[in-house]
């Protein structure tokens, strides 16, 4: 019995995001602003420079039971490889403010967006779509999971169980996990001058999101079965047809193995 078909998702209050946007960043060091006796310990978010913004973006639809359906649009990096920082970061909240979106990120909470936050006051300029009016139910509330849904926080209910990392999660889901290196080698090859090389790895991390965060929203009954299909199979379509010109998502293509779209549809 499909019961997902026969029985419709409760109307709820919702916010009026009609995209959703799978973000991660990549960081390098700023050492001139680092204190010489931090050494080698994690920096702090203010001491993170921006130098890849990378979002899976897709279209959140509504179906007449009122699940959604998310159809991709895109799989891109802000702005050119020579901007810098400041201009990446203008660019990004630019972007954002165009649009309602719902962010969906990984570990953003304690990382992405505090590193965004704290390098967008550091050049001066304003992220006023993050902090527009969503009341106590916006960008910033924790629970709000129709505006920023940090996944890592979500499935550790919160820090109540041991958190998992994108690629433990990615790969025991079997979508293809980290490609293309680890945050950890993101300084070296902004050094040796492989910025495409980040931004492509940097692509793949929200490659995994998105697919983590379509099998999310079918546990919490916001996609039904067949919406949960459709939105893997868009997803595959996609790449297909980047790969030609964008081999790093033919790569991810590759390794990762599309649900049958047509095993969400049986009932």
């Amino acid at each position: 019995m499909d019961l997902a078909r026969q029985t419709p998702r409760p109307p709820t209050a919702s916010a009026p995001h009609t995209r959703l946007l799978c973000l991660d960043v990549e960081t390098a060091p700023d050492r001139a602003r680092m204190p010489a006796a931090w050494g080698a310990k994690f920096p702090k978010p203010i001491w993170h420079r921006v130098v890849a913004i990378s979002v899976v973006e897709a279209r959140i639809e509504a179906d007449g039971d009122g699940f959604e359906r998310y159809a991709v649009t895109g799989c891109r990096s802000g702005g050119a490889p020579d901007w810098d920082e400041a201009r990446l970061l203008r660019g990004f909240w630019g972007y954002f403010a165009r649009e309602p979106s719902r962010v969906v990120t990984w570990n953003g909470r304690a990382f992405d967006l505090p590193v965004l936050m704290q390098r967008t006051m550091v050049h001066g300029l304003t992220a006023r779509g993050w902090h527009g009016d969503g009341g106590r139910h916006g960008y910033t509330n924790r629970y709000s999971e129709r505006w920023h849904c940090d996944l890592m926080d979500a499935l550790s209910t919160y820090g109540a169980c041991a958190r998992l990392s994108l690629d433990e999660a990615a790969r025991a889901l079997d979508l293809p996990g980290k490609i293309g290196g680890h945050g950890g080698d993101v300084e070296a090859m902004i050094l040796a001058g492989e910025v495409e090389r980040v931004r492509a790895y940097c692509e793949g991390d929200v490659l995994n999101l998105f697919g983590l965060y379509c099998r999310y929203a079918l546990l919490t009954g916001r996609q039904a079965p067949a919406g949960h299909a459709e939105a893997l199979a868009g997803l595959s379509a996609y790449l297909a047809g980047e790969r030609a010109g964008r081999p790093h998502l033919g790569a991810f293509l590759d390794a990762w193995r599309p649900p049958d779209a047509a095993a969400g549809r049986a009932g």
